[in-house]
């Protein structure tokens, strides 16, 4: 008699918690915010809103890092709002990286389609993991940590990243340290590079001295 009680009481209060709409099409008009966008009212939801295109195309790999990345995130594809996921296109050409970097707000699923990718991140405790991915291998990298894609063989490589938010945040290291306004003592002092390293990083990541 106990059980049936348990389970009538568990029932009710995972119900309590169910989604009280069957999704929060992204509103552009509106502002975004930490929670993400605010709802499209449903009389104005149609199906192209559930419905992206843009990972069909492949990415501009002309650039210092050889790589190009197409999100399919809810700033583009607005179904997504609001349902804690979303994807995008990785392509990589020969001799293409994406550097370190980390995704604050979501772990990451790479799905290898093309090529050779070394794919690999560091833990909390400076432990590396590292893999070389084939067609069809996958390899999952925790929130918030540094991680980094290398295409791995002469030919480009394709791959998709998944997200597990519709806004995953994106922070690349090399960036974040070479391509601003902090001066150039400041950023050897506190990384223990010498002055004309961090300069020419500088000079070829857009930051200033």
């Amino acid at each position: 008699m106990i059980f049936p009680i348990f389970f009538t009481f568990f029932l009710l209060l995972s119900s309590s918690h169910a989604s009280v709409q069957d999704f929060c099409v992204a509103d552009y008009k509106a502002p975004d915010g930490p929670a993400g966008y605010s709802c499209k009212k449903p009389a104005k939801v149609t199906v192209d809103d559930f419905v992206y295109s843009g990972l069909g195309i492949a990415g501009n790999t002309t650039n210092i890092i050889k790589a190009a990345v197409t999100p399919a995130f809810a700033a583009q594809f607005p179904g997504v709002n609001g349902l804690g996921i979303s994807l995008a296109r990785l392509d990589l050409a020969p001799g293409g990286v994406i550097p370190f970097h980390t995704h604050p707000g979501a772990s990451e699923v790479l799905l290898v389609i093309q090529g050779t990718i070394i794919a690999g991140f560091v833990a909390s405790d400076n432990t590396p993991y590292l893999k070389t991915l084939k067609k069809g291998d996958i390899m999952v990298f925790p929130q918030g940590l540094l991680h980094f894609q290398v295409n791995g063989g002469g030919t480009p490589a394709l791959a998709f990243p998944s997200f597990s938010s519709p806004s995953p945040g994106l922070q690349i290291l090399d960036f974040a340290l070479f391509k601003n306004d902090l001066a150039t003592e400041l950023i050897a002092q506190t990384t223990f590079l010498d002055a004309a390293q961090i300069k020419k990083l500088k000079g070829a990541l857009g930051g200033t001295n």
